[in-house]
């Protein structure tokens, strides 16, 4: 009998904030321990909640940038557990009238376009964090009460690799709207995978396990690429399995049962007294509407196919937004919108790297590119000068064709000037003229570079290359 895995992923993730979500404590990573909280966040007798309205804000960009419908009713419930670390006893949530639902995301996956929908994305406080010493116990509540939004997606994840781009193109939409750094290593992003294992064609899901403490994306398809083999295991040798909560370790390379979870954990939810319920204006949508950007593969759809470049070089201006920003109104003017991706790609981010400077400093205007690759296309410089011009465009902020003058570097196209380099080559090298004679046709490429090497790279190689081709077979 064959198996399919079920996978759900609830993936929370920090919003970017300056302030946590029902108090003016600030929101940051790496302060001293219990030094960002108050009465509010430590859930102390007497106090309020007050709503932060940019998080509230941040939520439902997220969710149109998602796809989701918007409800014009949300509201906060009581989510009640006792944990340490849950300074209250009790977590601030949204529960049956969430902030966002039933949208979907789109990414690339082996080959083509995959969509996972999403069953809600809704906003929650974050709590506290728990360190375990040699013999004693401590929690740091700096990051209680921090905005949390849950993202849930529909059981439609097939596979770990499923899985782990679908966790990637979540966060590269959630930074590019400016929701949120993602920033794994800071525990902005957390991710609980839901997975469950069936004979292929049954309609009913099998027993689920919640896999707990990923620590990365590469983690979590760690995570499935043990669990799913092990659950099929089980299911192949007549066992059963069981409803359980398991942590992942990845050390080990193994899950390991938590809990047992046959029943629903009661929460014992119900709305939040202390908070209005969430009623967004048409006007108060309007203004998040404004703020939508983009997707990233929309983003990278639209390049390839407005300015003709390959996959590589559209996904880099995917990752490097402010580089794309550059390149896209020079492309718009270009004939050659694939040439000028080559040089912002390839030689203004390595020299702004290796200088350590930003866009902002670079000398001459994104115009200047327009003439470079004119020059180039036309016939007038080489391959090899253009990048000698560069070079000298970046660090002068000259015009390219003012330095191809000064400097002499125009392309020799003089076929009496070729013919003399050639016939120079050809002395110099009789062991390549006899090879190429003998059949060896690849030696003509050395030849050719002889030939540049004597015209200091200004000879039109296609001359040469046609020259040196009828010379040696005279």
């Amino acid at each position: 009998m064959e198996y399919e895995a079920v996978i759900g992923l609830e993936t929370h993730v920090q919003l970017r904030t300056k302030s946590k979500m029902w108090c003016g404590c600030a929101n940051e990573f790496g302060a001293l321990p219990n030094t960002n909280v108050c009465p509010v966040c430590l859930g102390l007798p007497g106090v309020l909640p007050v709503p932060n309205e940019e998080a509230l804000k941040q939520t439902v960009l997220a969710g149109l940038l998602l796809n989701c419908e918007i409800p014009r009713f949300a509201k906060f419930d009581r989510k009640n557990y006792f944990y340490p670390d849950a300074p209250k006893n009790y977590q601030i949530t949204q529960f049956d009238k969430p902030s966002t639902i039933r949208g979907y995301i789109d990414f690339e996956f082996q080959g083509g376009i995959s969509r996972i929908n999403i069953t809600r994305a809704h906003l929650e406080e974050d709590v506290g964090k728990n360190f375990h010493f040699d013999r004693i116990s401590g929690v740091d509540f700096n990051r209680a009460g921090v905005p949390l939004l849950e993202i849930v997606s529909e059981p439609e994840i097939t596979s770990p690799d499923m899985a782990y781009a679908y966790l990637n193109a979540l966060t590269e939409i959630l930074r590019y709207g400016g929701i949120s750094e993602c920033n794994m290593e800071e525990g902005m992003v957390r991710c609980d995978v839901n997975v469950s294992v069936r004979p292929v064609g049954q309609k009913e899901f099998g027993a689920k396990i919640e896999i707990k403490n990923m620590n990365s994306f590469s983690g979590a398809r760690r995570a499935l690429e043990y669990e799913i083999p092990r659950q099929i295991e089980v299911l192949k040798s007549g066992g059963k399995l069981f409803q359980c909560t398991a942590r992942w370790d990845d050390p080990a390379g193994i899950t390991e049962v938590m809990r047992s979870k046959e029943q629903a954990h009661d929460y014992r939810y119900f709305p939040e007294p202390d908070l209005m319920p969430v009623a967004p204006t048409d006007d108060w949508l309007a203004d998040v509407r404004t703020r939508v950007v983009e997707l990233p593969l929309a983003r990278k759809q639209r390049f390839m196919r407005d300015y003709q470049l390959p996959a590589p070089d559209a996904q880099t201006f995917v990752w490097d937004v402010p580089l794309g920003g550059y390149f896209e109104p020079i492309a718009k003017k270009s004939k050659n919108p694939k040439a000028v991706a080559n040089f912002v790609i390839n030689n203004l981010r390595a020299k702004l790297t290796e200088s350590g400077t930003t866009l902002a400093d670079v000398k001459f205007p994104g115009e200047a590119f327009l003439e470079l690759i004119e020059l180039l296309d036309s016939g007038k410089i080489s391959t090899k000068i253009a990048q000698e011009v560069f070079t000298e465009m970046f660090a002068t902020g000259k015009a390219p064709g003012a330095i191809v003058q000064e400097k002499g570097l125009a392309q020799v196209s003089d076929t009496g000037a070729i013919e003399k380099f050639c016939d120079d080559a050809l002395a110099a090298n009789p062991k390549s003229v006899a090879d190429y004679k003998s059949g060896n046709v690849i030696a003509i490429n050395f030849l050719k570079g002889q030939v540049m090497k004597l015209s200091k790279g200004k000879a039109n190689p296609a001359l040469v290359g046609e020259i040196l081709e009828r010379k040696l077979k005279e």
